[in-house]
């Protein structure tokens, strides 16, 4: 699966401490074999955020996406929950 980044993804995966920007990018590459969606929890976010998805980074980190296609998404946040009302 192709993943891109929109510009906030990258100016807040920047602000992260180095442990966390470790772990997301290790969930990340993760992220891109579909077989994997289960394990990081890949699910369909509702209300204000509906037709976007989220997976999880760890416990309180999540990464909000699109797909672009079948086969192609863009990141569009990452952070702890509150990441949801951005």
């Amino acid at each position: 699966m192709k993943v891109s980044f929109k510009p906030i993804f990258i100016r807040q995966f920047k602000r992260l401490d180095l442990g966390l920007q470790q772990e997301a990018t290790e969930k990340i590459e993760l992220f891109k074999d579909k077989r994997n969606h289960e394990q990081l929890k890949a699910h369909r976010l509702h209300g204000r955020l509906a037709g976007r998805y989220s997976f999880y980074v760890n416990y309180k980190t999540r990464i909000v996406f699109s797909y672009l296609s079948k086969n192609e998404v863009v990141l569009l946040a990452i952070g702890d929950h509150a990441v949801y009302d951005k």
